[in-house]
């Protein structure tokens, strides 16, 4: 019925409650750790797991199975989102609410793009294969962030000073 699907639907929201703030909590405890490339570590290890439940549910043949993988997934997405927030401070911290701004209208953006793609691709299958290895390879290019004064996952060193 058009009830269940809304409500089933509507678990992907209710994943924002608690989902995003572990996220940002997650990463708050890797800087703690190990400063900027802890908080990357948690971007690309939640973006990595992201893009995998897109895969696994792209070719889930039963709704049990979707919802149960719709609802990890989600978790991941808004725990990627929570830790993307915990990075942008840094970024260039006198433009703070500018690339807040930018990364939020980059989300929209991606919304766009992917609601494209699931009208010109052949099947929601092929669309969410498309996502999935998209997000992946969002999850690869994590390993060239390189914030000024900061350790990047593959070389540097957080600069004590900032």
């Amino acid at each position: 019925t058009t009830e269940s699907a809304a409500a089933i639907a509507s678990i992907f929201g209710w994943m924002n409650l608690f989902a995003r703030g572990i996220g940002g909590y997650s990463s708050d405890k890797m800087n703690a750790k190990m400063g900027m490339r802890g908080r990357i570590i948690v971007q690309t290890v939640l973006l990595s797991c992201e893009g995998a439940m897109v895969l696994i549910f792209a070719n889930t043949s039963n709704l049990a199975g979707a919802i149960v993988v719709m609802i990890v997934f989600s978790i991941f997405v808004q725990a990627a989102e929570g830790s993307t927030y915990g990075i942008v401070p840094y970024v260039n911290p006198s433009c703070t609410g500018s690339i807040a701004g930018i990364v939020g209208a980059g989300g929209n953006a991606g919304a766009v793009g992917f609601g494209l793609a699931f009208r010109q691709l052949e099947s929601y299958k092929d669309a969410f294969i498309v996502m999935g290895c998209v997000i992946l390879i969002s999850a690869f290019l994590s390993l060239l962030i390189r914030i000024k004064g900061h350790a990047s996952l593959l070389c540097g060193s957080d600069d004590p000073n900032i």
